[in-house]
């Protein structure tokens, strides 16, 4: 079944969460103003799944149960499934500023191929445990947290070796009937208003801390359960042009001797499977958010443009004006074309699904954390100073002011006052308020910090091929003055310098997109 916004919403009354926001109990999530603008931003994933015109990017045929699917909760088969995830996450994200329900697709595709692995090396039953549990979600449509990052407690210190054991979430007992949990989970995306929550461990785990390898599916209101949230945008704020009606809460989620039943469980202490799953996970992620901050820029650049037009400047006229939105362009699209390129050089995994290429998924996640902070100031560049001087929306209907602003603050004759107020304070949402902020932190740390992303990158880029090819260049190893050089395993034929023998030396196969369709 697909639902729709409206279905969604009401699906919410099913369950009893425990929620606390600004310090206050939430008792129906459904209904609270201050997650309205979250509930309405996942809403909008439901809804482009039946517009004719997108179904064909927001929906998917699963290929392990040949049923259609809502995008956001698919595995992906190959490379025109990737390409089409990611052309649905920026439409989503075009309109809501971020669709969070993206990170059900991404935590369904890491886990798809973590079990695979660990059936094979354990003999476990994991994988078919997994696929009733998606197929079930697929079925119901339905929207899961995914709770990956852990407290983590003394950075310098393994989760084995925390004061606080709950700092990390772990197994805490082993049942006939299945699995006790404890700790707690941070930076869950829209935790007060998911059906489910997946539990992924955040980082790869020795031997020695096995239990705080696990991956198991918990309701939201399973007893034991706590989240503890942020509003989600700018609700009831007249100024908030954007985010109050589009906005992301995230939570923390207490799990205090939570059960989960053995059908829901799908990693228990497989430590290597576990470290694959972190990775996987955060391969698919980051090349989603790819698609997501593509689909902010998209609002970024759209709202330059009127910007400038309710200021009376044309870019073909102005050449400044057209410098900076070229700029903005470039970088949009430049990251977006490393996530299209990932799809393309997809591999695929044992499990029969295919993973975006980790360097471009990485330097594409690396690109928009870094520079979603140039993006705010060229937007405000284009902009003009209106937007840090222009007066509150109350003003508008203030009768001792309003009529002196509209006559003092209008540009174009031919576009009116409120218009052009519109807009600015639409700019200054987008960039300036708390919500924007907040916005660019997450895309600065959301999926991992940009220090993990260039460890994926040096980790994975084929650096050898390059060596390699200079050293075939200089003969393998003769310089011009006739002395020969030997390069010891891992390291530069000349500099010296240490280089890792990676992986991803070897050619990866691709899946081109004519090639996949087949």
């Amino acid at each position: 079944m697909l639902m729709t916004a409206a279905d969604y919403r009401e699906s919410l009354r099913a369950y009893k969460p425990r929620v606390f926001v600004e310090g206050e109990r939430i008792e129906s999530v459904a209904d609270s103003a201050i997650l309205r603008p979250g509930i309405n931003a996942i809403g909008v994933t439901y809804d482009l799944a039946h517009v004719a015109e997108h179904a064909e990017v927001m929906t998917a045929r699963q290929h392990t149960s040949g049923k259609v699917v809502n995008r956001m909760v698919h595995v992906d088969q190959d490379s025109s499934d990737l390409l089409a995830k990611l052309e649905a996450v920026r439409l989503a994200c075009k309109i809501s500023g971020c669709a969070q329900r993206y990170l059900t697709h991404d935590a369904f595709c890491g886990i798809f191929q973590a079990t695979r692995l660990a059936d094979d090396a354990h003999g476990t039953d994991y994988h078919q445990r997994f696929l009733a549990y998606m197929h079930d979600a697929q079925d119901r449509d339905l929207t899961l947290g995914v709770a990956m990052t852990d407290a983590k407690g003394d950075r310098s210190k393994r989760a084995g070796q925390q004061e606080n054991r709950d700092a990390y979430v772990h197994i805490r007992e082993r049942r006939k009937d299945g699995i006790v949990i404890s700790g707690a989970k941070a930076i869950v995306t829209g935790a007060p208003y998911m059906h489910e929550f997946l539990v992924l461990p955040c980082r790869t785990h020795t031997k020695e801390d096995a239990d705080f390898a696990v991956c198991c599916a918990v309701p939201v209101d399973a007893e034991g359960v706590t989240i503890v949230a942020r509003k989600a945008g700018r609700p009831g704020e007249p100024a908030a042009k954007f985010s109050g009606k589009y906005g992301q809460s995230t939570g923390v989620v207490l799990f205090e001797d939570v059960f989960v039943p053995w059908e829901r469980v799908f990693m228990a202490g497989e430590t290597e499977e576990a470290g694959h799953l972190t990775t996987s996970y955060a391969t698919h992620h980051r090349q989603t958010c790819i698609g997501a901050r593509a689909g902010f820029g998209d609002l970024l650049i759209g709202a330059g443009a009127l910007m400038i037009e309710a200021n009376g400047l044309d870019p073909d006229k102005h050449g400044h004006i057209r410098e900076e939105m070229v700029e903005l362009i470039k970088i949009v699209e430049g990251f977006y074309a490393c996530g299209i390129a990932a799809s393309v050089h997809a591999t695929r995994e044992a499990a029969g699904n295919v993973m975006p290429d980790v360097v471009f998924s990485n330097i594409g996640k690396l690109l928009l954390a870094t520079q979603i902070y140039d993006m705010h100031r060229l937007a405000h560049t284009v902009s003009g100073g209106l937007i840090v001087a222009l007066p509150g929306p109350a003003e508008d209907h203030n009768p001792e002011t309003a009529g002196s602003l509209a006559a003092v603050l209008g540009a174009r004759a031919d576009i009116p006052y409120a218009s052009r107020m519109e807009v600015a304070r639409l700019v200054e949402d987008l960039t300036v308020s708390d919500q924007a902020g907040w916005y660019s932190v997450i895309s600065l740390h959301g999926g991992g910090s940009p220090e993990a992303m260039k460890r994926e990158i040096w980790r994975n880029y084929p650096v050898m091929e390059k060596v390699e090819l200079v050293e075939a260049l200089l003969e393998r190893g003769v310089l011009d003055d006739g002395r020969r050089v030997s390069r010891q395993p891992g390291r530069c034929c000349v500099s010296g310098c240490t280089v890792r023998d990676l992986p991803g030396v070897e050619a990866k196969p691709t899946l081109a997109v004519s090639e996949a369709a087949e």
